[in-house]
């Protein structure tokens, strides 16, 4: 059985200039179908008999604080941390096929942005964005943070005023 308490999260992800997307997340699963896939969180694995209880897909219009029209493409990816009997953590392959069997029915845009919703069932959901998934001590582990709020116009702001920071940094 896989011991996920020996693997340490306190090393920060090797990427953090932005968010995995949908596709990448898959491609990555088919590079290693039959190893566990592991999400960690608040400093901890997600449980052995965690489920992918719901996908969304969403397109979305709106207006940034500074008056500015935005869209984009979002798909939710919904994990129930919890245990569940004797369970051990679903592969990648396994993952990789629940997500094709929605994309099937509602369409999932490759290159939407990703956003998993967290919980245990007890702890209110939480948002997180996913960074790109590793292959360490034969487990596919993919580093979940908080998504935290941010002003647009201030990001374009920062990312034209330091664009050495802005991609690969």
């Amino acid at each position: 059985m896989l011991d996920v308490a020996k693997i340490d999260v306190s090393v920060p992800p090797r990427r953090t200039a932005d968010d995995i997307q949908i596709g990448a997340l898959l491609a990555t699963c088919d590079e290693h179908p039959s190893i566990p896939l592991v999400f960690f969180y608040d400093g901890h694995a997600v449980r052995p008999g965690y489920h992918v209880t719901e996908v969304k897909a969403g397109q979305f219009a709106a207006l940034d604080c500074g008056g500015n029209p935005e869209s984009w493409s979002e798909i939710f990816i919904q994990l129930w941390d919890m245990i569940d009997g004797d369970r051990t953590h679903m592969t990648a392959g396994k993952f990789a096929a629940i997500i094709r069997k929605v994309s099937e029915h509602v369409g999932l845009d490759p290159a939407a942005r990703l956003t998993f919703e967290v919980s245990d069932g007890v702890v209110p959901m939480q948002l997180h964005r996913a960074y790109t998934p590793e292959r360490i001590d034969g487990v596919l582990q993919v580093r979940l943070s908080p998504r935290a709020a941010s002003c647009k116009p201030r990001d374009r702001w920062l990312k034209a005023k330091r664009p050495e920071e802005a991609c690969c940094s």
